[in-house]
């Protein structure tokens, strides 16, 4: 099982299971729903593929201090959950999947819509599908 995480607020999760089924959620909004979604995963143990962010520039420094510390929750919930964890910055896993998206969310959305179009996707959920994917494809040592 692969688990793709996009942080922040509106990011998502997604799952991409050993028999090809894939989900993908909204980032829950508290961090035991965060919790309860990462450890549902029964008696297999995923790889977790979390998307390595950064502050930018000309945010405020709250919503910066607000941001990073739900990375570092994502981190430190994977990490007790004692799943193995790969940190990928946005720039290699969109240019290993032919999206880079230049911080326009419709490129990814749009990607992973024709990946798996039996899902219905949302900016929240695209990133964390397609970095599950790109996580998939990983492992599968289909890519460096």
């Amino acid at each position: 099982m692969i688990i793709g995480i996009d942080p922040g607020s509106s990011g998502g999760v997604a799952f991409i299971f050993e028999n090809g089924e894939v989900e993908a959620f909204k980032m829950p909004d508290t961090e035991r729903d965060i919790l309860d979604l990462l450890s549902s995963t029964g008696d297999e143990k995923p790889v977790v593929f979390l998307e390595k962010v950064h502050t930018m520039k000309g945010q405020g420094i709250a919503s910066s201090g607000k941001f990073m510390q739900g990375y570092g929750l994502l981190r430190g919930i994977v990490t007790a959950l004692k799943y193995p964890l790969y940190d990928v910055t946005p720039q290699k896993w969109q240019k290993a999947l032919s999206c880079l998206s230049g911080g326009n969310k419709n490129v990814t959305k749009q990607a992973a819509q024709q990946l798996f179009p039996q899902l219905k996707i949302t900016h929240a959920t695209a990133d964390s599908l397609l970095l599950a994917y790109y996580g998939k494809l990983f492992m599968e040592g289909r890519l460096k």
